[in-house]
Parts: structure tokens; C-alpha cells; sequence
């Protein structure tokens, strides 16, 4: 038996796609080119990105009870890091990896919702 489902290992690959290539590229891309690439804000919003990600996949990979509502709160980050970027330009890689780890996260969420409320609906009147 596996111990996730295939949508959640998706995710967690995405997550850890998402938090390497964030977390690399703010670190070397942008220092190195400085400029608006080496704003404060952004270079904090690429780390915060990355550590969101790190962090939902501990969450996920130990299946706890928040995961969903880390899930939407990481997409929120990655959507808005991943726009950051694409308006800064030349983070392509960033940008793709941060809209990847969006919608898996989104459709994670979605789903969990959804298998929640029909085991809700299974359970009898109290």
C-alpha cells in the first residue's frame, strides 16, 4: 500500500521543485544581477516561497490535520512570488515552478474538501 495518494506525491514533488528552485535562484540568479532582482522585497518573498513549500511538505508528508489550510495559504504564496518574478523577468524557471506548485496545491485542497464533506455526508443524522 502506498502512504500518500498519487495527487499528493504529485504535490510534494511539485513543493520540492518549487522550494529548490526559489530558494537557488534567490540566492544566485538574483544576487547576482542585482537590480531590481536583488530587492529586499523580493529576495524575502522568494525565500518566503521557498520556505512555505518545505513546510507544507512536512505538513503533507505527516498527513496532519492543517494540511488543507496550509495548502491554500502556500498557493497564495507561490501565486504571488511566481507574478514577482514574471513582472521582474528573466526568472522563467521560477515563475513556471511557482505556478506548477500553485495548481497542485489548489487541486489538493479541492480534492481533500471534497472526500471530507462525502464521508460527512455518510455519516448518520446525530
Amino acid at each position: 500500500m502506498k502512504p500518500y495518494s498519487s495527487q499528493i506525491e504529485e504535490t510534494m514533488r511539485a513543493l520540492r521543485h518549487c522550494h529548490h528552485t526559489c530558494h537557488g535562484m534567490a540566492m544566485t540568479h538574483c544576487l547576482e544581477m542585482g537590480g531590481e532582482h536583488a530587492r529586499p522585497q523580493h529576495i524575502r518573498l522568494m525565500l518566503d516561497c521557498a520556505q512555505i513549500c518545505a513546510t507544507t511538505a512536512d505538513f503533507l508528508a505527516r498527513k496532519s490535520q492543517f494540511h488543507t489550510q496550509l495548502c491554500a495559504f502556500c498557493a497564495d504564496v507561490c501565486e504571488t512570488c511566481g507574478a514577482d518574478c514574471e513582472k521582474i523577468g528573466d526568472m522563467q524557471p521560477c515563475v513556471e515552478a511557482c505556478r506548477d506548485c500553485a495548481d497542485a496545491y489548489r487541486e489538493a485542497a479541492r480534492l481533500d474538501h471534497a472526500e471530507i464533506l462525502k464521508m460527512a455526508s455518510e455519516l448518520p443524522p446525530s
